[in-house]
C-alpha cells in the first residue's frame, strides 16, 4: 500500500465527515508542510496544524497563518493544543497520520481518550497495521465505533502480510447517545 492511497482514504474520511458538519475543525498532527488544508477547504472549515514549536516556526514563514488555516506549536502528546480548538460543537476531526510510530501506546491511548472526552461527535483518523485497531475501542468510555478503512489496491492473500499493512483507523466518539443509532458509525469509506 502506498502513502497516495492512505493519504486518499484520509481524504476521503475527512470529506465524508465534512459532508455532515461542513464547519467543522480538522487537526491535523505532525502535517509538516502537508498540503491537506488545500485538497479538502470546503470554504467553510477551520484548519489547525499541530506542530512542536521550531518545525511550527518554519511553517509560519513557508505557509503563513490565516483566518482559517493556524498552527499550534505545540507537540501531539501535549494536549495544550485541545484548547485551540474555537468550537468543537461545531465538530472535529483529528488526523493522526503517522503518530502512532512516533508516540508511545500509552501516549496513543492519552491522545484517544483525549479526543473523546473533549470532542463529543468528533473523529480521530490514525494509520496503525489492521490487528492494532480492535485494541482502541477500549481506550475510553467515549468512543462509539472504531473502524478500518482499507485503501483500494493491491490486496495480499496472504493473512500474515496483510495484518501488517497499515490502514487507517476511523474511531467515532459518542454525541451522547447511543453509538448503534448513529448510521454515520457504520459507513465505510474505503474499501
Amino acid at each position: 500500500m502506498t502513502g497516495t492511497e492512505l493519504t486518499e482514504c484520509f481524504d476521503a474520511a475527512v470529506r465524508a465527515y465534512l459532508a455532515e458538519r461542513p464547519a467543522a475543525t480538522v487537526i491535523a498532527l505532525g502535517e509538516g508542510l502537508g498540503t491537506g488544508f488545500w485538497r479538502l477547504d470546503n470554504g467553510r472549515l477551520n484548519w489547525l496544524t499541530v506542530q512542536p514549536p521550531e518545525p511550527a516556526a518554519l511553517r509560519r514563514m513557508v505557509l503563513p497563518d490565516d483566518a482559517r488555516r493556524h498552527t499550534v506549536p505545540c507537540g501531539p502528546a501535549d494536549h495544550h493544543w485541545l484548547d485551540a480548538v474555537a468550537e468543537p460543537r461545531r465538530g472535529v476531526v483529528v488526523v493522526a497520520r503517522g503518530v502512532r510510530r512516533r508516540l508511545a501506546p500509552s501516549q496513543v491511548r492519552d491522545l484517544v481518550a483525549a479526543c473523546a472526552g473533549r470532542f463529543p461527535g468528533g473523529l480521530l483518523l490514525l494509520d496503525a497495521p489492521a490487528w492494532w485497531t480492535p485494541a482502541l475501542a477500549n481506550c475510553h468510555p467515549g468512543i462509539a465505533a472504531v473502524r478500518t478503512l482499507r485503501p483500494p489496491g493491491v490486496r495480499h492473500r496472504l493473512p500474515v502480510v496483510r495484518a501488517l499493512l497499515p490502514v487507517v483507523c476511523e474511531v467515532r466518539f459518542t454525541a451522547g447517545g447511543s453509538a448503534a443509532a448513529d448510521p454515520a458509525a457504520r459507513r465505510t469509506y474505503c474499501r
